[in-house]
């Protein structure tokens, strides 16, 4: 969560929800390269060869993430890996360059100025280099196809089609239908292209000398990945609904295409490279889920070291943070809860800011001035036709603090806890702040009478330890650890 949420942000009761139960989508910016001889070349720093607008965008992207990550080693690693992917790619002219971003998100793309993106979330959950050179490769190969200008010529036809229908036929709603008509077939065309850039990028990672197979494991603990986190958060909604790829192919016909792809460079018992010891070297010691400079979460507290607070969400409730707001819900979707940060000014009470209108249905009657931990407050409770809000305003020093409750039926007993919850809210000493350690990926050997249930019981995570515990390394419950194999594990 960063410091203030821009001033005046309206929030609706729809689009409320619609961030509270949000996931973050796993997608891909695909993009299109100049071309460029320098590949086998030293890249320069990435401010040097941007035009002024792309250094905005590069800037914008980056801070919407947390910031990047700086690891020498482990920025060597991607960068040798891309550049041995470049010249075994169909076009060894492009070059590219590669930012390690500062989040828990498993996410990769590529913009058009050729720089690449990988999150560190998406990097702790590969097991080797093969895994992270189908990733590469695949977005290497979504440059290759060109399929930014393709998508943008399709959608430019698909609004000209929309605009005659509309100004000719004189029916703004048929043209407005042929326009959502024509955005579904772009979204089919989209997964086309996903396929696409499988195939061509387990083609370039073979060629690279990696292991092909690599695309259909990591695709695989992709998947597992995104259904431990719909249950994370209380999702109830069909798996499609939940999925990060739900934008992209199904994961399991993915994995199938991916597997048959393989298969035409190389046979399962000599698959090629993998890497697998330098890549987890490179790994160890990598901060692991939130950073503490962003605030982090443990269980169902919230902290914030950088600015100063903390608070904790009502019992059953799973947080998640954003760069916008500490979203959170209950298992069953009935319950949710919002912070964010805007700027009040001084003239305006907390209590007529709540009741201003940046939400419907405000009860003006339930609207109190109170004080939490001797900081400002007030509170008020709007409500919808599916939903009731009890929403706080917390002043904490020239910013005010939006604790938005969220729930299908606002009973006594759901709005006390909500009040409780709010009550936590509190300033943190400099000498807390300063104990707050990050967890961090941490790579281990698997002794003599270790196994999978003692080494998940060292996982110092807030819930299913053994179930992250496998999904990090890539592991099936049947599978057997051998004595000096190497495995992740998540500590401080």
């Amino acid at each position: 969560m960063t410091a203030v949420s821009a001033a005046g942000q309206g929030v609706r009761a729809l689009l409320l929800i619609g961030g509270l139960l949000l996931l973050a989508a796993c997608s891909s910016l695909d993009a299109q390269n100049a071309p460029d001889t320098g590949a086998a070349q030293k890249p320069l720093a990435l401010e040097d060869t941007l035009t002024p607008a792309q250094r905005k965008e590069h800037e914008r992207l980056v801070a919407s993430y947390g910031g990047s990550y700086d690891d020498p080693k482990l920025q060597a690693l991607i960068q040798n890996t891309v550049t041995r992917l470049v010249a075994a790619s169909e076009r060894p002219d492009l070059r590219y360059r590669v930012t390690i971003l500062n989040s828990p998100a498993v996410n990769a793309f590529a913009l058009p100025n050729g720089s690449l993106y990988v999150t560190r979330g998406l990097l702790a959950l590969a097991n080797d280099t093969s895994e992270l050179a189908s990733v590469l490769s695949h977005e290497m190969a979504h440059v290759i196809a060109n399929h930014a200008a393709i998508r943008e010529d399709q959608m430019k036809q698909a609004v000209l089609v929309s605009r005659v229908i509309s100004d000719v036929v004189n029916d703004s709603d048929l043209g407005a239908l042929a326009l959502e008509r024509s955005r579904l077939s772009l979204a089919s065309f989209s997964r086309a292209q996903e396929l696409e850039a499988d195939a061509i990028g387990v083609g370039i990672s073979a060629r690279a000398g990696f292991d092909p197979y690599g695309a259909s494991r990591f695709l695989t603990d992709m998947g597992r990945q995104a259904s431990l986190r719909s249950t994370d958060i209380g999702r109830s909604s069909t798996p499609d609904a939940t999925d990060f790829l739900a934008s992209h192919p199904a994961t399991p016909e993915r994995i199938s295409i991916a597997i048959a792809n393989a298969r035409e460079y190389a046979s399962p018992d000599k698959p090629g490279e993998r890497d697998r010891d330098i890549y987890l070297a490179a790994i160890d010691g990598m901060v692991y889920g939130d950073d503490p400079k962003e605030g982090f979460i443990r269980g169902r507290r919230f902290f914030h070291p950088k600015l100063g607070f903390t608070f904790t969400a009502p019992e059953h409730f799973t947080l998640e943070n954003t760069p916008q707001a500490v979203l959170g819900a209950t298992p069953d979707g009935r319950e949710a809860l919002r912070l964010d940060a805007v700027r009040v000014t001084g003239d305006q009470s907390l209590a007529q800011y709540l009741s201003s209108g940046w939400i419907d249905g405000v009860e003006i009657n339930s609207v109190e001035s109170l004080v939490l931990n001797g900081f400002p407050a007030a509170t008020a409770v709007a409500r919808g036709d599916q939903w009731s809000f009890r929403m706080f305003a917390i002043r904490f020093g020239t910013d005010v603090y939006r604790m938005i409750f969220a729930a299908r039926e606002l009973t006594p007993e759901v709005d006390a806890a909500f009040r409780e919850a709010a009550d936590t809210f509190r300033r943190v000493s400099i000498e807390e702040a300063e104990k707050v350690k990050p967890l961090r990926v941490r790579v281990v050997s698997v002794g003599l009478t270790d196994n999978i249930d003692k080494l998940a019981a060292r996982m110092d995570v807030p819930d299913k330890p053994l179930e992250r515990f496998l999904i990090i390394n890539g592991l099936d419950r049947a599978d057997k650890l051998s004595y000096g194999q190497k495995v992740k594990i998540i500590g401080d």
